[in-house]
């Protein structure tokens, strides 16, 4: 456990073999270092996981500093790493399902042209994403956020001839850097109010220095908020990442749905202390999280590329993750997040899978009937699917449940139905997408003619996460003595649940000092959501949980219930339906217009404005200043060139005609006195 630190320079070992020796690496080579970078860096998680196993709970943390960064006065940023149940967590996800899509992109990018450079990118986001979760301070945890968001950038765009990449690459680039602003003015101001960056010391200090509910404890929540909108793509930020299509499946998998997009939760959980301290903006994130949650999953609804579908599916699902710290409920939160990364990594490769198969179509209106065609990838997919859904055995309806629970038992009503209503959107979506891409008759019989089973080195990947997708519930089951396994792991950073002070780091008293706040911050500012007293007419908490998971498995079942009707056989109910609502139809298709209003507002604007600074200011203005004096020198020049003939009677004339000149002058000047 003491080498933990070691774990994210394995991928950094791989990056700069397959980045620095591509020359002398063939793709499967590649593949196969890259492959085994993270896989040894997964061991070592693994190790590492079962040392703090062994260490009683209120010890489970471990510093090691590798070296000193940045001194300056009274202001210190080491490059250290912690690891303490929570980043243990995060690590494990990471390199575990990381591993598991490196495999399958050996099979998938077989034959790409630059798919070294793609193995070089992927262990180079893997390394990034690592730092930024074992970082012990706020510094390196922003180095690893830039990482991953520069990651993002190489990857979306990998492939550079398509315009469509290169703008979608771009685009994810510059939406991140709104959000980042924000995390490094939160950073300044943490330093200017706590004096430090490091994590046990803000916990330590946030307590007695900043004021509950403060303006100065808002703002630096809020602008940290905002940038964990930007890299989890939530309301105004999310455009970017359903763009982020773009890039190749496993990137999809990878950066938005295991990884890069939990970012911003993560960072939530991680300096939960202080959202537990600003109610305010608890309540702001609970109403983003719900508003995304719902606003993605009916846009979801009516898309027909399959990765758009899951695409507009991830920022739903961060949705109900950030609506769980919005009620303090970051435990369950991370639930989700793993959950999630099971299965959401499960149904983009396995729709990459499906890619692969049909030569590199997407659209599910040309597929159908191809679960004979491909039936591992099928399966896998329909595990997937259900876990998604929230349907019971599978891991998404135990991680999906607890959130729902959570926000309800917080007295949060209107959130709670908003939630049902994505978790019914979720349901519909999904089942949709299954039926139009494996069931009833081929739509594309040229395409159908030629599909085939993807190779086992993509398949066993999806087999794997299919078994993650299916038992991962386990670690969190409802109405059970003991069953909250990942709760009361995460129990010693976060609390039971809610948030509270690390008490690992010895801090008790901040703990308890944060667990009587959470009782009051889940959303105070809205009396029209909190209702402190909805639990009293049902008696025992346990009867009404009891109710809430059979209405959660209803909302499912309801959801699976309607796709099935409506796209199962000739899907002519489909048809009438989307006729008979083609306005709302088209305003979901298109997005809600949201890119166009953007812009319209933001984008031209910025754009015109650009192109007045360059063609008014710079090339007339400065450069026509500039230029200016270099022409007029130069005409002058040309103009006095001329008197240098080198005729010597051309000369004498000259100077005869000055003398005369200056001769008249001086006489006229002494007769005028």
């Amino acid at each position: 456990m003491e080498y933990f630190w070691l774990i994210p320079f394995l991928p950094l070992a791989g990056f700069l073999i397959t980045g620095l020796f591509q020359k002398w690496l063939n793709e499967k080579s590649a593949g196969l270092i890259a492959s085994a970078a993270v896989g040894a860096a997964f061991v070592l998680a693994v190790i590492s996981f079962f040392g703090l196993l062994s260490l009683p709970a209120d010890q489970r943390v471990v510093h090691h500093t590798i070296s000193s960064w940045i001194e300056a006065g009274r202001f210190n940023a080491p490059l250290a790493f912690l690891l303490d149940p929570l980043s243990m967590v995060m690590v494990l996800v990471i390199t575990g399902v990381g591993f598991l899509i490196h495999v399958y992109s050996i099979g998938y990018m077989h034959g790409d042209s630059g798919v070294k450079r793609f193995f070089s990118y992927l262990n180079l986001f893997t390394f990034a994403m690592l730092v930024l979760v074992l970082a012990d301070n706020l510094l390196l945890l922003f180095v690893g956020w830039e990482g991953v968001g520069l990651c993002s950038y190489l990857l979306i765009g990998y492939w550079y001839e398509k315009k469509s990449a290169t703008d979608a690459g771009k685009k994810a680039f510059i939406v991140n850097r709104i959000g980042d602003f924000g995390f490094l003015l939160a950073t300044a101001l943490v330093f200017w109010t706590l004096g430090t960056v490091n994590f046990r010391e803000i916990a330590e200090r946030a307590p007695g220095l900043l004021e509950v509910g403060g303006g100065m404890i808002t703002a630096i929540t809020l602008l940290f908020f905002l940038g964990a909108t930007g890299k989890s793509a939530q309301l105004p930020l999310y455009t970017w990442l359903p763009d982020a299509m773009e890039g190749p499946t496993p990137v999809s998998a990878l950066i938005h749905a295991a990884t890069m997009v939990t970012a911003g939760v993560y960072l939530l959980a991680r300096t939960q202390l202080l959202y537990t301290m600003a109610p305010l903006t608890m309540f702001v994130v609970l109403v983003i999280g719900m508003a995304t949650a719902i606003f993605a999953g009916s846009i979801g609804l009516a898309q027909t590329d399959i990765k758009k579908v899951l695409a507009y599916s991830t920022v739903s699902q961060l949705g109900f993750m950030f609506a769980a710290c919005g009620v303090g409920a970051f435990a369950a939160a991370i639930f989700h997040l793993v959950t999630h990364a099971f299965f959401k990594a499960l149904l983009f490769l396995g729709s990459g899978s499906v890619i692969h198969g049909l030569h590199g179509e997407q659209e599910m209106p040309k597929m159908g009937g191809l679960k004979d065609k491909m039936p591992t990838t099928f399966r896998v997919f329909l595990i997937g699917g259900l876990a998604l859904s929230g349907v019971p055995i599978f891991a998404g309806f135990f991680s999906k449940d607890e959130i729902l629970w959570e926000v309800f038992a917080s007295g949060n009503v209107i959130p709670w139905v908003v939630l049902a209503i994505a978790a019914l959107f979720t349901a519909f979506y999904t089942t949709r997408a299954i039926i139009l891409t494996f069931y009833g008759q081929p739509r594309d019989r040229h395409l159908y003619d030629h599909a085939h089973e993807s190779p086992a080195v993509m398949t066993v990947p999806l087999v794997i996460l299919a078994v993650l997708s299916t038992i991962g519930g386990l670690l969190g089951i409802p109405l059970l003595a003991g069953g909250q396994r990942l709760k009361a792991w995460l129990s010693p950073v976060l609390g039971g649940g809610h948030a509270a002070a690390p008490a690992a780091h010895g801090a008790a008293e901040v703990a308890t000092h944060a667990a009587e706040v959470a009782t009051r911050s889940a959303a105070p500012h809205a009396s029209t959501f909190h209702y402190p007293g909805l639990l009293s007419p049902f008696g025992h908490d346990t009867t009404l949980e009891m109710i809430l998971i059979v209405v959660s498995v209803a909302i499912a079942l309801i959801g699976i219930f309607l796709a099935t009707r409506l796209y199962a056989g000739d899907a002519s109910a489909a048809e009438k339906l989307r006729l008979s609502w083609g306005g709302l139809h088209r305003l979901l298709a298109n997005k809600y217009f949201v890119d166009e209003l953007y812009n319209a507002i933001v984008v031209r604007p910025i754009k015109l404005l650009s192109d007045f600074f360059w063609q008014i200011v710079d090339v007339r203005g400065i450069d026509g200043a500039v230029n200016g004096v270099g022409t007029f020198l130069r005409g002058t020049g040309d103009e006095l060139r001329r008197w240098q003939t080198g005729l010597a009677q051309n000369y004498a004339v000259a100077i005869v005609f000055g003398t005369l000149l200056i001769l008249a002058f001086v006489l006229w000047g002494r007769w005028a006195l």
